[in-house]
C-alpha cells in the first residue's frame, strides 16, 4: 500500500463511516478498483479506530457529562450508559459468533453491491415516518433494536450509521438524538473490533507499512469529524433519505462490476 493509497482509503473511511453509505463497502470497492491488497481486515479496523476518535472529538462534552454524571451517581447518566450497553450486546455476540463469515464477506464484491442496495432501501424507508420523532433517547427495547441494526451492519455494504439512525427515527427518537446514540454506540463496537485485531496488528503493519497506515489514520480522523457535523446538519433538514439513490446507483454498478470481472 502506497502513501497515495493510504490517503485515499483514509478519506473514504472518514467520510463514509458517518454518512449513511457504508464505509466498509466503500473500502472493499476502492481496494478492488485500485488493486490494493491488505492483510485481513486489520487496515479497516485501524481506520475505524481513527473514526472512533473522531466521535470522541465531536461528542467530547457529551461524553464528559455522562462520565461525570456516572461518577456522581446520576440516574439519567447511568440509564443512558445502560442503553448504550444494551445496544452493544447484539453486535458483540453476532460479531464473535460469526467472525469468519463476516470476514469472508469482505471478499465478495457481489454481496457488497447487493448490500448497498439494501442500505438504500433502509434509508428511503425513513420517508414513510409519519409521526414527528419526539423522544430524546430510545427505550431499553428500542436500544436493543438499534443494537440489532448495528449487528446487521457488520456486513460490508450495510451502513452502520444508516441502519442505526434509521432504527432510531422509526422508534420515534429525534434526529439529532438518534445520531448521537448511533455515534456513541459506535465507540464500544469499534473499540471491541480493534482489541480483537490487536494480536495481528504488528504483522499486518509490517506488510502495509507504518507510513501509509499512519497517513490514512490521520486523514480518516479529520474527515470523520467533518462527516459527523455534515450528517447532523442533514438530519436537521430531514434529508437523510437523499443518500438512498446514491447507494442504489453504487450498488448496481458494483454488482455489474462483480459479474463482469
Amino acid at each position: 500500500m502506497t502513501y497515495w493509497h493510504g490517503l485515499l482509503l483514509g478519506l473514504v473511511q472518514g467520510l463514509t463511516e458517518f454518512l449513511p453509505v457504508s464505509s466498509s463497502g466503500h473500502l472493499v470497492v476502492v481496494e478492488t478498483v485500485l488493486g490494493v491488497s491488505t492483510p485481513g481486515v486489520v487496515v479497516e479496523v485501524v481506520l475505524h479506530v481513527a473514526t472512533l476518535i473522531a466521535v470522541v472529538v465531536v461528542y467530547r462534552l457529551r461524553l464528559k457529562t455522562l462520565v461525570a454524571g456516572a461518577v456522581r451517581g446520576d440516574r439519567r447518566a447511568w440509564w443512558y450508559l445502560g442503553l448504550l450497553a444494551i445496544g452493544s450486546v447484539p453486535a458483540a455476540v453476532v460479531g464473535l459468533a460469526f467472525a469468519d463469515i463476516f470476514e469472508r464477506a469482505f471478499d465478495s464484491l457481489f454481496l457488497v453491491g447487493c448490500n448497498f442496495i439494501v442500505t438504500g432501501a433502509i434509508l428511503w424507508s425513513t420517508r414513510w415516518i409519519r409521526t414527528p420523532p419526539a423522544a430524546d433517547r430510545p427505550s431499553a427495547g428500542g436500544a436493543a433494536a438499534v443494537g440489532v441494526a448495528q449487528a446487521f451492519a457488520i456486513f460490508p455494504g450495510i451502513s452502520r450509521s444508516g441502519t442505526t439512525v434509521a432504527a432510531g427515527l422509526w422508534l420515534g427518537v429525534k434526529p439529532e438524538e438518534a445520531a448521537e446514540f448511533s455515534f456513541l454506540l459506535a465507540i464500544p463496537a469499534i473499540a471491541g473490533a480493534g482489541l480483537l485485531q490487536l494480536p495481528d496488528l504488528s504483522s499486518a503493519t509490517y506488510q502495509v507499512g507504518w507510513g501509509p497506515l499512519l497517513a490514512s489514520f490521520i486523514v480518516a480522523l479529520l474527515s470523520g469529524v467533518v462527516a459527523i457535523r455534515f450528517l447532523i446538519a442533514l438530519l436537521k433538514r430531514r434529508a437523510f433519505h437523499r443518500f438512498a439513490p446514491y447507494c442504489w446507483g453504487l450498488g448496481a454498478v458494483t454488482v455489474w462490476w462483480a459479474l463482469v470481472m
